[in-house]
């Protein structure tokens, strides 16, 4: 089964080929937010690169969200438009969980967090248990100082990744001393490989949806919306 996946959740803009337990291919940017500029061009790419075509592909995925709005639009529409053209199924996958997926068997608690603006990040927690994925924590947007303050209670090692490592990575290590740790740069951001093998899972088990009704999450509104709605309730 072949599932092709994409991340434009962040700066970087990722895609990826999966054939079963064999990653025929990768591609991951990290410069500069031109995901409508560089995404479609990188997918030609990576299919002329293993000399596929995208009616080939059984399973087309993407990173769903939380993360940028208008990366996250960027990302579902392609995969939305070229599940339609060759009308096979879809599956989001969230971002953070793509993240966490970037270190397999880790024996420490994973914390991805995405910068959220205004001291806060999109955060889950997750756990490697006999060799099985958890989640820990669900999806949420958090204030940095309320996180640490959880994992301090827990009083646990962690292990961090995510584009919020490098913002936050001194008030994390300040706060939170032996207890806390980075992935490596190799790991730290998004892959798509990760979340091909996670859509894989998902496809294996019959959990697809129509490309008609794939959209992102966004955990929050965006500025716009809020400062709409600020507008409103002034005027009222």
């Amino acid at each position: 089964m072949k599932v092709l996946a994409v991340d434009t959740s962040s700066n970087v803009a990722t895609a990826a080929i999966l054939d079963d337990d064999r990653l025929i291919g990768e591609y991951v940017l990290n410069h500069k937010k031109t995901h409508s500029q560089k995404l479609m061009p990188i997918i030609r790419e990576i299919l002329s690169s293993a000399e596929l075509k995208v009616s080939d592909i059984d399973i087309f995925a993407a990173a769903n969200g939380p993360g940028s709005f208008t990366g996250l639009r960027i990302g579902v529409a392609t995969i939305k438009g070229l599940a339609h053209a060759v009308n096979k199924p879809v599956i989001g996958i969230s971002t953070l969980d793509g993240l966490a997926f970037n270190l397999p068997f880790c024996k420490y608690l994973i914390c991805p967090i995405m910068d959220a603006r205004r001291e806060q990040v999109y955060n889950a927690l997750y756990k490697w248990i006999d060799n099985t994925f958890y989640m820990v924590e669900e999806h949420r947007a958090i204030s940095v100082q309320q996180l640490i303050n959880e994992l301090k209670e827990k009083n646990e090692k962690v292990i961090f990744c995510g584009d919020g490592v490098p913002v936050f990575r001194d008030k994390l290590m300040q706060a939170l001393g032996e207890l806390c740790e980075f992935a490596p740069i190799s790991c730290r951001l998004q892959r798509a490989s990760s979340i091909a093998a996670l859509a894989l899972q998902k496809a294996q088990k019959g959990e697809t949806e129509s490309y008609m009704t794939f959209a992102p999450f966004y955990l929050r509104k965006s500025q716009a919306e809020r400062e709409y709605e600020k507008t409103c309730c002034k005027q009222c």
